[in-house]
């Protein structure tokens, strides 16, 4: 083909009755990472599991013939039958109810107090990094205080002054709520401050700095957009851990009481020998909704950092 014939078929126009092609149009990075973790078959399981585990505690207790709190000694112990297809406890309790109730709680706390660590340690962490001087000094020699706490027998001090105080078990409930949120924070705060102090050298924030934006718009619609796939990870596994803290603090009879159910104080009836080695229904049930809820949560949280961080090597695991 010689060069002449190239301008005509460079201008030739389009045959008649075809469409003009369209525009490309770039996907965000949200869209992105949500293709990502969906093309994961781990992430999809472990997400579906979350979301059985969700409407079992949730909506479960609504259409159960029982309520949970009914006594009935005559069939106390009972293995599970089909009226009760998890047994009953040394009540008469449903024990399949109560298992969901208990859920609806353990689950309730573990989310209530990620939402509060994470609120906290996300305000502190933005400002610490951006103001840093004094106040970042102070805020981080306080959060490595309180890090360098063992966080469990601190908490099991705490709730032990809680029984000595005589709280009552339905205000222990958002009392434990609050003290795992004050021990979540510290970490978080550093994560959140360590992305900080790497995004103000970013252009983008020295262009807002520039065109004079206020404080609050720098913090809020500049900076804690680009922290907050860095959250969505630390939500997601803050919330296993409030959740593995509440049942340990339950199951040594500091946490959840009587007569409010948690996974933890379900599964005190291993403490007895008797109970763990006949009635096996008691514990079993809360140890393994336990078990598949905070290995689910994990396997999501770790597939979520794959999909908003490709390098981290996600693309070659979970298949």
């Amino acid at each position: 083909m010689t060069e002449q014939h190239l301008p005509l078929l460079a201008t030739a126009p389009a045959p008649a009755g075809a469409r003009p092609p369209r525009p490309v149009r770039s996907r965000s990075l949200w869209s992105q990472a949500i293709g990502r973790l969906l093309r994961t078959p781990v992430a999809v399981v472990a997400l579906a599991v979350l979301v059985l585990m969700l409407l079992f505690c949730f909506v479960g207790p609504l259409i159960s013939p029982y309520t949970g709190d009914e006594i009935n000694l005559r069939i106390a112990e009972h293995v599970p039958t089909m009226d009760h297809w998890l047994g009953t406890d040394d009540y008469g309790r449903d024990v399949a109810t109560r298992l969901m109730l208990a859920g609806r709680i353990s689950l309730t706390i573990g989310l209530a107090s990620m939402l509060l660590s994470l609120v906290l340690g996300a305000v502190l962490g933005i400002v610490s990094g951006y103001f840093r001087g004094v106040l970042d000094l102070v805020l981080m020699r306080l959060a490595d205080l309180l890090m360098a706490l063992p966080g469990l027998p601190l908490l099991i001090v705490l709730a032990a002054l809680l029984s000595e105080f005589k709280v009552a078990p339905e205000a222990r409930i958002y009392l434990v709520t609050v003290l795992l949120s004050l021990i979540g924070w510290p970490s978080i705060a550093r994560l959140v401050r360590g992305q900080v102090l790497s995004l103000r050298e970013e252009p983008y924030l020295r262009a807002a700095e520039v065109l004079g934006l206020s404080t609050r718009s720098k913090l809020f619609h500049h900076l804690l957009p680009n922290v907050l796939p860095l959250l969505i990870v630390v939500a997601t596994l803050s919330v296993a851990s409030g959740i593995l803290s509440e049942s340990a603090l339950s199951f040594l009879g500091l946490g959840v009481m009587a007569p409010s159910a948690s996974w933890g104080n379900m599964i005190t009836a291993a403490n007895n020998l008797i109970d763990f080695r006949q009635h096996w229904w008691l514990w079993v049930p809360p140890g393994m909704a336990l078990l598949i809820t905070v290995a689910a949560i994990n396997v999501l949280g770790d597939r979520l950092r794959d999909a908003f961080d490709p390098r981290s090597g996600g693309g070659s695991r979970g298949r």
